[in-house]
């Protein structure tokens, strides 16, 4: 190929086809996608005549169910309940795990969000989303969502910066809010550890109930030091290996 001005529509089927045979249908229309917009800007800026990207069509991919994963009341309570809400990031990050599990918004549509967009209305908090195209959609709020949304604005005293953004960056060195607005990145990074947290609590819960297991969990630590020290194995059946109700029951 001697330019790019030398690209045809041909050129990009042939390419469109060889990368249906290696990539499922989702990413070989993405492609196509970028090469459309790449295509646009040249023609824009009179680098090409035409778009050699216009005329090709991509596979055709219908989605039946969407892929993103929901949470049940049990599992967002859980999460909602395991944040340390002593902290500025803890009440952002309660707010805004709250905000997306109650009025189902975007993150990018809560990360968007300025301090003015919660508001009072009839006696009731509301909140004002910023959707895609320019759009701002407003709700009233979930009791459990005033209440996450009236405790952040308090304790982290963002009332008087109504123009500021409503999720902020933690300063580095000071726990304090910064006016950055929190990057969806870095939200993704926060709600990882929380969820993970939720988690290693829901198993220490069940796995360590009571003291029992846990004399038990040494018990074995020591049983498994012996060998160690070169003593002798010990046996599968021993006493340090069974459960406080198994060692009950007859053998």
């Amino acid at each position: 190929m001697p330019s790019i001005a030398a690209v045809q529509p041909v050129h990009v089927a042939t390419w469109i086809e060889a990368g249906t045979r290696e990539l499922a249908a989702p990413s070989v229309k993405q492609r196509l996608a970028a090469i459309r917009h790449l295509f646009d800007w040249l023609v824009t800026g009179q680098v090409v005549p035409v778009n050699p990207a216009a005329s090709v069509r991509g596979p055709r991919h219908v989605a039946t169910s969407g892929q993103t994963p929901v949470l049940d009341p049990t599992e967002a309570r859980a999460l909602l309940d395991s944040i340390d809400v002593s902290t500025h990031a803890g009440l952002r990050d309660r707010a805004l795990i709250g905000l997306m599990v109650y009025s189902f918004a975007r993150i990018g549509a809560a990360l968007g969000m300025a301090v003015e967009d919660v508001f009072t209305q009839n006696r009731r908090l509301w909140v004002r989303l910023r959707e895609k195209g320019g759009k701002r959609h407003a709700m009233p709020c979930h009791h459990n969502l005033e209440e996450y949304l009236t405790a952040y604005l308090d304790g982290a005293e963002l009332r008087g910066d109504l123009k500021g953004p409503l999720f902020r960056t933690i300063g580095r060195g000071t726990g304090k809010l910064t006016r950055t607005v929190l990057p969806q990145a870095n939200a993704y990074a926060m709600i990882g550890p929380r969820d993970r947290g939720r988690h290693r609590n829901q198993a220490r819960q069940s796995q360590f109930p009571g003291d029992g297991d846990h004399r038990l969990s040494q018990e074995r630590r020591h049983a498994r030091k012996g060998r160690g020290d070169g003593e002798p194995c010990v046996d599968a059946h021993d006493a340090a290996l069974r459960s406080p109700a198994r060692r009950a029951q007859p053998r």
